[in-house]
């Protein structure tokens, strides 16, 4: 296992060249990053956030992070393989400002996978994760998530999603949630977190690895 990219994320400096999308805040009040909306929920699909790492990634990679669910209701994505339709680098496209129509029809193609799902009662009830491949808002695979509700919660949980030869697994704390293999896998690119407001986590260990 080759190492393509390690980062804390314990200190403002480790977010050096990150982008963020959207009216957010980030803080490490714990040593660990913490990402909140600045806008209250009730402002809809312009309160979200995306956080993107300034690194572009092949396609057989696994990524792996700690995760703690701070405050809920709200929804966590990964966005990986992110890049423009015709293969621009994503930071080259339009400017976003976190809807997530922006994401899934806009002008770029990517995977995501949204665990923590705890917006709707629906989701609060009854808990997946979701991975969804754009351009347009395919759902490709679904599985259980093991995280418990925020008063419950003991993290830090270790989620770990692996993409290898179009194999695309997620998996929290070693439990596999979901496997699904792309016939036409995306070529690569940028990862980011997204979070829906009022949604709070905290994020740390950041590790991109290749076979």
């Amino acid at each position: 296992m080759t190492v393509l990219y390690e980062n804390p994320l314990a200190t403002p400096a480790d977010l050096d060249g990150f982008r963020l999308e959207g009216e957010g805040a980030s803080s490490f009040p714990l040593g660990r990053l913490r990402l909140e909306s600045s806008r209250p929920a009730s402002d809809g699909q312009d309160a979200n956030i995306v956080l993107w790492c300034p690194e572009d990634f092949p396609p057989d990679i696994t990524v792996e992070w700690d995760f703690w669910p701070i405050r809920e209701p709200g929804l966590c994505i990964l966005f990986f393989h992110a890049q423009g339709r015709q293969g621009e680098d994503l930071f080259d496209l339009r400017p976003r400002t976190g809807p997530y129509e922006q994401y899934h029809h806009g002008d770029l193609d990517t995977y995501h996978v949204s665990y923590f799902r705890r917006r709707w009662p629906a989701e609060r009830a009854f808990h997946t994760c979701n991975l969804r491949k754009s351009y347009g808002f395919h759902l490709v695979a679904q599985g259980a998530d093991p995280i418990p509700d925020v008063p419950d919660a003991d993290g830090p949980y270790r989620l770990r999603l692996s993409a290898q030869d179009g194999e695309i697994t997620f998996a929290i704390n070693d439990l596999v949630s979901f496997c699904w293999h792309d016939e036409r896998p995306l070529p690569g690119g940028k990862l980011g977190f997204r979070q829906m407001a009022p949604m709070i986590g905290d994020y740390a260990n950041l590790r991109i690895s290749q076979p």
